[in-house]
C-alpha cells in the first residue's frame, strides 16, 4: 500500500549568512489512504538539551498559526500560502546567529505522519577587521604586520598582499593565517608600501589596509647628547635668573637699611626761640668773661635783631654789635675765679 511520503534533502546541512534569507524545503505526497486532516508543523531542536523544543509555525484546519515567538513573527513563513499543495518548506527571513539550529518538519494526514531533519548553522560575516604594525620600522629590524577581525564566525582565515608595486611579499616574509601576523624579517627600504589583509569564512570576507615605511636608524646617541646639552643649558639658564633676582633683592634690602640710617642720625630742626636762647647764652658767656671795667662800651641789643637760624651769612663777613650794658655779672654763676679785694673800713682799719 502506499502512505504519505517526504522528498529527501540533500545536503541536510544548510549555511548561510547573517541577515540573508533561507528556505528550508519540505515537500510532501500524499496517498489515498490519508483521508485525516492535513496537520503541518515545523519545530526548531535546540543544540542545547537542556531546552524544550519550540514549535515556529503551525497548519491545522486550513489555518496557518505563525506568532508564538515574537522574535520570530513576521521572519518566519511558509514559502506557499497554501500548504495542501504539497508544499511545506519554510522561509525565514533576516537571518540571525540565534536561528542557528536543527529543524524539523512533520506532516501528518492520518493514517500517514512522516518527519524530516534540517541542520541550519547561521554564520557572521567576517567585520571590522584591522590592521596595525608591531615592532620598529627600521632598516633591519623585524616587523610584524597584524590582522584581525572583532566580528565573524570560526573558522576565520587570513591573507596578506602587497597592493603598491609588486603584490608579492617580500622574500624573508612568514605568514600565519590563522592569526593573521605577518613577520617581516630583516627589513629594507625596499619592503616600504601599501599592504593589506584580507579575512575570510564561509559565508564572506572583509578587508584592511596598512602603510609600512621603512626608515634608517635614528641616530641615538645624538639625541641623547643633544637632550643632555639642551637640559644643562635650561639649568644654567634657571641658575641665572635666581642669581639676578637674589641680587636685585639684597641691593633693595641695602637700600631700605641705609636710608633707614640716615633719617635715624639727622636731628630734628631747631625752633627760632631755642635758636634765640642759644644765641643769648653766648653771649652771657663771653660777657662774663669780661671785667667790669670793659663792659661799659657795650650797648644792649634789642632781642628782635637777634639772628635766626634764617640769617645767612657771606663768606669773610664779621658782624659787629655794641655789648649791652649790663650790671656786674655773678662770678660765681659764671665759674670766674672770685678776686677778694681788700677794703678799709672808717677807722682806718682794714677789712
Amino acid at each position: 500500500t502506499r502512505s504519505l511520503s517526504i522528498t529527501p534533502v540533500e545536503p541536510s546541512m544548510i549555511e548561510k549568512a547573517q541577515g540573508e534569507k533561507v528556505t528550508l524545503p519540505c515537500t510532501f505526497v500524499l496517498s489515498e489512504e490519508d483521508e485525516g486532516p492535513l496537520d503541518i508543523e515545523w519545530v526548531l531542536i535546540p543544540t542545547d538539551s537542556q531546552r524544550m523544543e519550540e514549535i515556529i509555525i503551525m497548519y491545522a484546519v486550513d489555518r496557518i498559526y505563525n506568532n508564538y515567538y515574537a522574535a520570530k513573527t513576521g521572519r518566519m513563513q511558509f514559502t506557499n500560502p497554501d500548504p495542501r499543495s504539497g508544499d511545506g518548506s519554510l522561509e525565514i527571513l533576516n537571518l540571525k546567529s540565534a536561528d542557528t539550529g536543527t529543524y524539523q518538519c512533520k506532516v501528518k494526514k492520518a493514517p500517514g505522519v512522516q518527519s524530516q531533519k534540517l541542520q541550519l548553522t547561521v554564520l557572521v560575516k567576517p567585520a571590522r577587521t584591522k590592521c596595525s604594525i608591531e615592532g620598529s620600522q627600521e632598516i633591519g629590524r623585524d616587523v610584524t604586520l597584524k590582522c584581525g577581525s572583532q566580528e565573524g564566525s570560526p573558522l576565520l582565515s587570513y591573507d596578506w598582499r602587497r597592493v603598491s608595486g609588486t603584490q608579492d611579499l617580500p622574500a624573508t616574509s612568514m605568514l600565519n593565517k590563522n592569526t593573521g601576523e605577518l613577520l617581516l624579517k630583516n627589513a629594507s627600504q625596499a619592503y616600504s608600501g601599501t599592504y593589506s589583509c584580507v579575512a575570510s569564512n564561509r559565508v564572506g570576507t572583509d578587508e584592511c589596509y596598512v602603510e609600512l615605511n621603512v626608515t634608517p636608524p635614528i641616530n641615538t646617541a645624538g639625541i641623547i647628547a643633544g637632550a643632555i646639552i639642551g637640559t644643562l643649558l635650561g639649568l644654567s639658564v634657571l641658575a641665572f635668573l635666581v642669581f639676578c633676582c637674589c641680587k636685585k633683592h639684597r641691593e633693595k634690602k641695602y637700600e631700605k637699611e641705609v636710608h633707614h640710617e640716615i633719617r635715624e642720625d639727622v636731628p630734628p630742626p631747631k625752633s627760632r626761640s631755642s635758636t634765640a636762647r642759644s644765641y643769648i647764652g653766648s653771649n652771657r658767656s663771653s660777657l662774663g668773661s669780661m671785667s667790669p671795667s670793659n663792659m661799659e662800651g657795650f650797648t644792649k641789643t634789642p632781642y628782635s635783631q637777634v639772628p635766626s637760624e634764617d640769617y645767612e651769612r657771606t663768606p669773610g663777613q664779621n658782624p659787629t654789635f655794641a655789648p649791652p650794658k649790663v650790671a656786674a655779672p655773678n662770678l660765681s654763676r659764671m665759674g670766674a675765679v672770685p678776686v677778694m679785694i681788700p677794703a678799709q673800713s672808717k677807722d682806718g682799719s682794714i677789712v
